[in-house]
């Protein structure tokens, strides 16, 4: 999967954005214009295959990391950093 050039500062907080269990891969989406599968990708490269097996079974199915999944939407935590 093509990944666009990031610099090290930008990949570590999407990282972090996608390690949040709060932080859908939508706020990820609109503030770096990554979609879900390439932040997938860009984890799966830069984490251990340990750490990445961790995350991915952190995530898969977990409602709180997609929008439309949620079952509230106001009054949910929103990061300091983040632009959404």
């Amino acid at each position: 999967m093509k990944l666009p050039n990031l610099d090290s500062e930008t990949i570590d907080r999407i990282i972090e954005m996608a390690w949040e269990d709060r932080t859908p891969f939508d706020a990820i989406e609109t503030q770096f214009g990554l979609l879900e599968k390439q932040v997938i990708a860009l984890m799966k490269r830069e984490m251990k295959p340990s750490s990445f097996r961790m995350w991915r079974e952190r995530v898969t199915n977990r409602q709180t990391k997609h929008l439309h999944k949620r079952e509230f939407i106001a009054g949910r935590f929103k990061s300091q950093n983040q632009k959404t």
